[in-house]
């Protein structure tokens, strides 16, 4: 193997996207990790504590929907480094507040505000690093930045898990002040990172760069982009409802033992991770994108109901379920990495950092039908199941339709994009 033909990959872009990813996907899952706690905390009665934890999380969701558009926008006009400066001083501040809360009100003001800051991150880094590797080596690149990045998820359960000694503050609480104090330290590490260069040379050309509305003035460009959004709906129907709210999900699965929703996500993401690599490493083997995803797509929809009509029901085995979960959501690094290919350098930024947020916010739909389909089937079937049963059936049911749903529709948006290996960078988007 040549060695020097890997070298840019250990470039510091690629190490400092990397990082700041780390700490952008144990910032934003935090809020999950610690759901329960901290609202128990905040003395939320535990009948309340599954609704205020969906409305919390549609609401830190709406902040990424925003900061999406404001982040993508900034970055194809301002430059890419200024969003990786901007974005997450603006989460670290946020996130060090959000210890010190006292009531939901403040709680809720607080996600709004670290997700708009968590939303300019990943598209930023993986447009910086899409721009600044050679074609052969970009794929290697995103997966590192994704892989290095998720396990900041792991790490954040075992901050909130730990107990500190001698101290004013909930394990929680502190688990805040650490995500913050990591994004400002991060912070110093991004001041030897240099712009990009496809970027730099885009600003020589009069043109006009990082308008959103371009995307919709022309319908081929807005099919692309619709269906890069859509093929990673899977991904945070996952994430966003059946690990979230994994300890409901045991009740209703009559798993034993006890199931937290930080040791869920914990082991999604170790899938997540291992995932990524599998499917970033067979799309620069077999040189296509779009059949891995194809190929993953299709992997989570069986684990999906594996899941969901689990034969065993232990907690380790429940674990072990949501690891497979995370395999099988495993292209979220191709996801990214495809929305970035498929659009010019002038709203590359725009659309590689719109594209994963719009995805995470279609949490807030998903999770408003799941809440209709299980309340619907609870209500339907009281009577002749019984509460408790109707209750639970309602959970798994309603699950599985909107996660066939969520299938059906990234299948196909898969089939309206373009297949993006090898795609030279350096082009622009002409009216």
């Amino acid at each position: 193997m040549n060695e020097s033909k890997f070298k840019p990959l250990w470039s510091l872009p690629v190490i400092v996207a990397a990082l700041g990813y780390f700490v952008d996907i144990y910032d934003l899952l935090l809020f999950s990790i610690v759901r329960k706690p901290s609202l128990i905390s905040l003395g939320i009665p535990e009948d309340q504590l599954f609704d205020q934890g969906e409305h919390l999380l549609r609401v830190q969701m709406a902040g990424l929907l925003v900061g999406g558009i404001i982040w993508g926008i900034m970055g194809d006009k301002r430059g890419r480094l200024s969003v990786l400066f901007g974005s997450i001083l603006l989460y670290s501040l946020a996130n060090i507040a959000n210890g010190f809360i006292t009531t939901v009100d403040q709680y809720v003001v607080l996600r709004f505000i670290a997700g708009i800051g968590l939303a300019g991150e990943l598209g930023a880094g993986v447009t910086l690093v899409s721009e600044s590797l050679p074609s052969n080596l970009r794929g290697y690149g995103t997966t590192i930045i994704a892989t290095v990045g998720l396990m900041g998820a792991v790490v954040g359960n075992l901050v909130s898990q730990t107990k500190f000694a001698s101290s004013s503050f909930e394990s929680w609480q502190i688990s805040f002040f650490i995500g913050g104090g990591m994004g400002l330290l991060l912070l110093i590490a991004r001041v030897s990172v240099f712009e990009s260069h496809v970027f730099l040379k885009s600003k020589e050309r009069k043109l006009e760069r990082g308008n959103f509305f371009q995307l919709f003035t022309n319908r081929t460009r807005l099919v692309k982009f619709l269906g890069c959004i859509f093929i990673g709906l899977p991904i945070w129907y996952v994430i966003g409802i059946l690990v979230t709210f994994s300890p409901e999900f045991a009740t209703a699965l009559s798993i034993t033992g006890t199931v937290t929703t930080g040791n869920a996500i914990m082991y999604s993401y170790i899938g997540l991770a291992v995932g990524d690599l599998a499917s970033g490493f067979s799309s620069q083997i077999i040189k296509s994108r779009k059949k891995i995803v194809l190929i993953f797509i299709l992997l989570t929809l069986c684990f999906i109901v594996f899941y969901l009509f689990t034969p065993i029901k232990d907690a380790g085995f429940f674990y072990i379920t949501c690891f497979i979960l995370g395999v099988g959501i495993g292209y979220w690094a191709l996801f990214v990495t495809i929305a970035a290919e498929q659009f010019g350098t002038n709203l590359r930024s725009t659309v590689a950092t719109s594209v994963p947020n719009f995805i995470r916010g279609t949490v807030i739909p998903l999770t408003l039908l799941f809440k209709f389909l299980r309340d619907s089937i609870h209500q339907h079937y009281s009577l002749s199941l019984g509460d408790i049963n109707a209750k639970n059936a309602g959970m798994i049911y309603g699950a599985l339709v909107v996660g066939l749903l969520t299938i059906v529709v990234a299948l196909i948006a898969l089939r309206l994009i373009d297949e993006t290996y090898g795609r030279d960078m350096n082009f622009v988007e002409e009216d």
